[in-house]
């Protein structure tokens, strides 16, 4: 029954945070690198702005919840698309592609939940395309 009342208030700053722990979770483990990587983006990006950070621990645990349900991945998945305003669905997407290149290397797991990020969320595959290739260029290594 929480993850009813969890799902029904998830805001868009919620639903943010729940794409970038579905995207870290995708290997099945949010290592101390990507939850740094999720603060320094809900610390760096405008878009968050007004987010109290003491509401961080509860999101990332009713996420985890909420993923480890029967469809959890679906259900979740809907969760997140019902809270975000269309204006802010290719935002979440980059969000999921910086934490995928943040580490270098893209897993199989990772690459899927992409696409089912991409699918839900109605981003083109052209504008995905592009928000990949950012991403790719912003976290590039000598």
């Amino acid at each position: 029954m929480a993850h009813n009342r969890a799902s029904a208030a998830l805001d868009p700053h919620g639903a943010l945070i729940y794409t970038m722990v579905l995207v870290s979770a995708a290997d099945a483990s949010l290592s101390d690198s990507e939850l740094q990587i999720i603060g320094d983006i809900i610390g760096h990006l405008p878009v968050f702005q007004g987010f109290g950070r003491a509401r961080l621990p509860q999101l990332l645990d009713s996420c985890a919840d909420s993923l480890a349900r029967d469809n959890g991945l679906e259900m979740t998945l809907e969760a997140i698309r019902a809270a975000l305003p269309v204006n802010l669905r290719e935002t979440a997407y980059a969000i999921a592609c910086d934490l995928v290149a943040a580490d270098g290397e893209a897993s199989q797991e990772e690459l899927r939940i992409l696409e089912l990020i991409r699918h839900r969320f109605n981003v083109d595959r052209l504008t995905a395309a592009a928000i990949e290739r950012g991403a790719r260029a912003r976290f590039q290594r000598l």
